[in-house]
């Protein structure tokens, strides 16, 4: 099965219809990362199928949590993971790419420019700095993709959760049991909404997503 068959039945595996010009702009993007990747460690996984695969499909399967025209808020972006997959497959979503390593943020921001993407930014900073002048209370979505610990990261993302806005916490096989073991701290202050796992599309790669509200 090629690259382009692999991304398109798994995108389809979460109920995602790529078109064509969403299919290049991955392929493109997939280019643009294995190209920097030479020089810069922006992912552990070489081999393009595998990527497609492990960071595509795995940053795809929370799109039918997202709403199109809203705000998103990547926290730890590293390599535009979920945060540019997921500006591909909706286009209205206005983005915002946080990560504290700046070749990581110029690697985002290069690919942003050749893919010739609107509405979205990677800035350089930290989630825990006041002076990073990323606006507090303003997102709809907080996404992380196993960022620290889920208490740190709840900790991290509610300042800049809208009062009706979510945090998503994108975690690996055992996220049910870190949010059981975790659940005791946090419980007071949020509220569970959803929690999924599966198994990324023609692969052994659990996932877990956690969708939680502030109170």
């Amino acid at each position: 099965m090629s690259s382009r068959d692999i991304l398109v039945e798994g995108a389809r595996e979460f109920g995602v219809e790529l078109s064509e010009i969403q299919v290049e702009l991955f392929i493109e993007y997939l280019d643009n990362l294995q190209s920097w990747n030479k020089n810069i460690n922006l992912t552990a996984v070489r081999n393009e199928k595998e990527i497609i695969v492990a960071h595509f499909l795995d940053s795809i399967s929370v799109v039918p949590i997202i709403e199109d025209n809203k705000t998103l808020l990547d926290i730890g972006s590293g390599g535009g993971f979920p945060g540019i997959p997921l500006k591909i497959v909706r286009p209205e979503l206005r983005v915002t790419l946080l990560d504290s390593v700046n070749k990581k943020v110029s690697f985002m921001k290069d690919t942003v420019r050749k893919l010739e993407l609107k509405d979205i930014n990677a800035i350089w900073g930290r989630a825990e700095d006041p002076e990073n002048n990323i606006p507090r209370k303003h997102f709809d979505y907080i996404v992380t993709r196993a960022v620290g610990s889920i208490s740190d990261t709840l900790e991290l993302s509610s300042p800049y959760v809208s009062k009706d806005g979510v945090i998503i916490l994108m975690r690996g096989k055992k996220g049910s049991d870190e949010w059981t073991m975790e659940s005791e701290n946090i419980a007071s202050g949020y509220e569970l909404v959803d929690s999924q796992e599966f198994t990324l599309p023609g692969s052994d790669l659990a996932r877990t997503i956690i969708v939680v509200k502030p109170n």
